[in-house]
């Protein structure tokens, strides 16, 4: 399955509740998003798994993978199609082993020192950032700005995408300081139309 990390859509289950988690992925991939990664960090393993299923089968005939964020046994048992975790949320070579070659990994980075001690043919893409402070994520690292982006892009061996409150009017920045793409949360999720969001994003 290709990789394409222009526009990855991160769900938060609070800013879903609006439309309904599939209603709102269903409609943002209408509107251009082309990667989702399943995110709740208050849900139990089994509800987790439910909404993985249900994505799944939503997501069907899109192209569109869906990617379980930290939780290596939902994403095998819901037969997704790849796992994205932080640096304190799983080992890597272990989650390798576990989703096997064709597995989509990524990995949470937000300095040069954990760029140089990642092992790049164990991952698929990085998720670089905060680049802003973020309200979905209380213990972030300190936001790297688009310098501090850039600086990371610069020394990144794999693909990547650029996370932390992230909105449309940053999709040029974003992409001036070399990212592949732009991850975003309440841009998409929390706006009262996410196809109509996601379009603005895409233009």
């Amino acid at each position: 399955m290709p990789l394409d990390l222009s526009l990855y859509l991160v769900t938060d289950a609070g800013l879903c509740a609006h439309h309904g988690l599939e209603e709102t992925v269903v409609a943002a991939v209408r509107g251009g998003v082309t990667l989702v990664q399943l995110r709740d960090k208050h849900a139990s393993d089994a509800e987790m798994i439910d909404q993985a299923r249900r994505l799944k089968a939503a997501l069907e005939g899109t192209g569109v993978p869906l990617i379980i964020n930290d939780r290596l046994e939902v994403a095998l048992a819901a037969g997704a199609d790849g796992l994205h975790i932080g640096q304190d949320d799983g080992d890597v070579a272990r989650a390798r082993a576990a989703l096997g070659p064709n597995g989509i990994l990524g990995l949470s980075v937000q300095t040069h020192e954990q760029l140089a001690r990642l092992d790049p043919s164990a991952l698929d893409y990085l998720g670089l950032g905060p680049v802003f402070a973020t309200l979905s994520k209380h213990d972030h690292a300190e936001p790297l700005g688009f310098d501090g982006l850039a600086a990371l892009v610069a020394a990144s061996p794999l693909p990547n995408v650029a996370i932390g409150g992230l909105k449309v009017e940053h999709a040029e920045a974003v992409y001036q300081a070399g990212a592949g793409g732009l991850a975003v949360i309440s841009a998409i999720c929390g706006m009262p139309d996410p196809e109509a969001a996601a379009r603005r994003f895409v233009r």
